[in-house]
């Protein structure tokens, strides 16, 4: 059985928040790559540490997007 049109679009929405943290995360070590080469340790530690959490919590959401796609979390239709 498909998942309804809800879960449908809930799949979706958290896999695209989850590759939009992965992508920002890649941009967020890029910059703090540069900001290292420039001599800002604490800035780039600072900018490192949230690029990893965009990672957690990108892994996070594409483990619920997989939950929705085996039907173990669900979004019921409102009104």
């Amino acid at each position: 059985m498909p998942l309804t049109k809800p879960n449908q679009q809930l799949r979706r929405d958290l896999k695209e928040a989850a590759a939009l943290l992965k992508w920002s995360g890649v941009d967020l070590f890029g910059v703090a790559k540069r900001m290292l080469a420039n001599g800002d340790e604490q800035g780039a530690s600072e900018l490192m540490k949230i690029a990893l959490s965009f990672q957690e919590a990108e892994v996070r959401l594409a483990g619920y997007a997989e939950e929705v796609e085996v039907r173990r979390t669900a979004r019921s239709m409102s009104k």
